[in-house]
């Protein structure tokens, strides 16, 4: 069974020649704005696990457990889907940034 990957690899940027600095200040942004998706990640995820302790102290509600559980559970799911995308971007940048870096040792 084959397994389909989050990112395709058409999607991949791949340098013909050496990377030249407007090149080099988008990979900048780009690695910046992964950061700031990442902290955006982990903050929904506190969000959710504060909304989760809140529907615990709720005594009046015995039903509101299940929903309790359920912010608790997404909590989490968000903390993971944000680490994974952040590690998954920044291996990309890295590859494509040593690529960059052995055509231009290759073409020197």
């Amino acid at each position: 069974m084959k397994r389909k990957k989050l990112i395709p690899r058409s999607h991949e940027f791949k340098p013909d020649e050496r990377i030249i600095l407007r090149d080099q200040l988008a990979i900048e942004r780009t690695r910046l704005a992964n950061e700031r998706t990442l902290l955006s990640y982990i903050r929904s995820s506190l969000y959710m696990l504060i909304g989760s302790f809140a529907l615990f102290q709720i005594k009046d509600y015995p039903n509101f457990k299940y929903l309790a559980f359920a912010a608790l559970v997404f909590s989490v799911v968000f903390l993971i889907i944000g680490v994974y995308r952040f590690y998954i971007l920044k291996r990309s940048l890295k590859r494509l940034f040593y690529l960059s870096e052995y055509l231009d040792d290759k073409s020197a």
